[in-house]
């Protein structure tokens, strides 16, 4: 997979999106559907989930300012300017509303997005999304930005290390895969082709931690859906609890799963998702 690799069926975009430019995928036809990466991440992290949603769903995979192929931001005191260009990409493909679902950080940036455009969000799905308590944030960003460094060194190698199960337990043991040797070569290659393009992700690091994820939840109208690895070490399951709690919403667990479950149970949350879609 090369730095600039687009998924089957998928096109590669860019555009000027207040003042940044943006890279971003979009593919397949039906409802649209946004996917938001999360903090280190890059559109290649959903490799293997967007093919499958691709086939029911008009598909747009933004990359973040300063994340994969993306301009950084000049600043951002908060979560809010990184929801508003998500949104602003969307409405430049004419895929408003939609749908959005976000990993991780991705998950905290589409619940922003519902909550300052409600009218553009039909529904929110949350994968380990970030940022429920200030311990998980700072827990959280200190162990994704410690990976990205490692990650910029060995993102030419990430052929090499999604061929041996030994070398993907060394990369993603414990805190973000529950199986690592049951990952996917493609998976592999998706999640770390990113920290060897990343211009500026600190960024989005400092203002998850300097913001608080749970302001404007209560703004969230639309209807959202909690999905969970049950053996997630990065984010607990008790946060996808709480979050369930705070939005109302109902919680899936997949089990033996960690923090990457779009990689490594790709069916699974695709399931999850289209399933939770269909019902409203």
């Amino acid at each position: 997979m090369t730095d600039a690799k687009v998924f089957a069926g998928f096109e590669e975009r860019r555009a000027e999106v207040r003042g940044a430019t943006l890279r971003y995928l979009v593919g397949g036809a039906g409802p649209p559907l946004v996917l938001v990466h999360g903090l280190a991440g890059a559109a290649s992290n959903w490799v293997e989930l967007a093919p499958l949603l691709a086939r029911r769903h008009r598909v747009l995979i933004p990359e973040l300012p300063g994340h994969g192929g993306s301009d950084p931001l000049p600043a951002a005191p908060s979560l809010d300017p990184f929801a508003d260009r998500v949104i602003e990409v969307a409405r430049l493909e004419g895929m408003l509303p939609a749908a959005l679902a976000g990993h991780s950080l991705g998950g905290t940036v589409a619940l922003r997005a519902a909550a300052r455009h409600p009218r553009d969000v039909t529904a929110v799905v949350l994968l380990a999304g970030a940022g429920i308590t200030s311990a998980g944030r700072s827990i959280e960003n200190a162990l994704t930005l410690a990976v990205l460094g490692a990650g910029k060194a060995i993102a030419p190698l990430r052929g090499l290390i999604a061929r041996r199960p030994w070398t993907r337990r060394a990369v993603f043991g414990y805190w973000q895969v529950a199986d690592p040797p049951a990952l996917s070569a493609v998976a592999t290659e998706g999640f770390l082709a990113g920290p060897g393009l990343h211009l500026d992700v600190d960024q989005a690091g400092y203002a998850l931690q300097a913001d608080d994820a749970r302001l404007g939840l209560d703004r969230v109208r639309c209807p959202c859906l909690c999905v969970w690895g049950a053996d997630d070490h990065l984010v607990p399951l008790s946060d996808g609890f709480d979050y369930a709690r705070r939005l109302g919403a109902p919680l899936r667990v997949i089990a033996d799963c960690g923090h990457l479950l779009i990689g490594e149970r790709p069916a699974a949350c695709a399931d999850a998702i289209e399933t939770f879609l269909r019902s409203f």
